[in-house]
């Protein structure tokens, strides 16, 4: 069984940063693709970032590409999202997934095996 545990989110001012975590447990997920998705309320849950089994490929939502960094540390079991110059509108609940097609970075939620609880963001203006 795979459990998949965020951390890090909080309330911050616009123009702060957070960094979330998500930590892996039950088994071994190194193989996996990794990503982080996000879901405000009344809104459907959507793509943010994602990050491929060893780190050396990773994809964007355009609207957090130069503010969002996704990366892992496989030894630790354990991928992060460092967010930068948030604005309000991301404030969400963020969710990080695993995904099977672990050689690339991929996107859609269908192709997600594995979900955490998720972790709230709240970027007040």
């Amino acid at each position: 069984q795979v459990q998949l545990v965020e951390s890090g989110g909080g309330l911050v001012q616009a123009g702060g940063s957070l960094r979330l975590s998500c930590a892996s447990s039950g088994r071994t997920l190194r193989s996996y693709a990794m990503g982080w998705f996000r879901q405000a309320p009344g809104k459907e849950r959507e793509f943010v970032a994602a990050i491929n089994w060893s780190g050396g490929s990773t994809y964007y939502a355009d609207s957090v590409k130069g503010r969002f960094t996704i990366s892992r540390d496989n030894a630790k079991n354990t991928m992060y999202l460092q967010m930068n110059s948030l604005k309000p509108e991301d404030t969400a609940v963020y969710y990080c997934a695993a995904s099977r097609f672990g050689s690339t970075a991929v996107a859609g939620t269908s192709l997600y095996d594995y979900w955490g609880q998720g972790t709230q963001v709240t970027v007040s203006s």
